[in-house]
């Protein structure tokens, strides 16, 4: 169950790096879009996507976190963070999420503990 807790964890922090980019990508954002969120219900096939994309998004995370600390300089880190961010994004989308339905998802599971207990019971049902 932590190890399920730390994918879900990792997922979330990813997913804001994802979501700083879609905004500034999309800055006609409406501004009231995670309250918004909140309010969504979720199917539990879009819940299945979300655990096996934030899976995928672990892995990533957990690779590009040693590339980042063997980059040497500001610039080699940044490249690696930008590179870091469209393999999760890739990732997102292969799931067949769109990332703002991935960034909706995590949003409202940090509000929703029983939400977040289902997407930690679909991610243990796939390992």
């Amino acid at each position: 169950m932590q190890r399920l807790t730390s994918l879900i964890t990792a997922a979330l922090l990813s997913a804001g790096l994802m979501s700083a980019t879609a905004h500034a990508q999309d800055a006609s954002a409406p501004a009231d879009a995670p309250a918004a969120a909140q309010a969504q219900n979720f199917t539990d096939e879009d819940l299945q996507k979300f655990a096996d994309a934030s899976q995928d998004i672990s892995a990533i995370s957990q690779d590009y976190t040693q590339r980042l600390q063997e980059a040497e300089g500001q610039e080699a880190q940044q490249d690696v963070r930008v590179e870091a961010n469209q393999k999760m994004v890739e990732a997102v989308q292969q799931s067949g999420l769109e990332v703002d339905t991935f960034n909706s998802i995590g949003q409202a599971i940090q509000q929703d503990p029983e939400m977040m207990k289902r997407v930690q019971e679909m991610a243990a049902s796939t390992e």
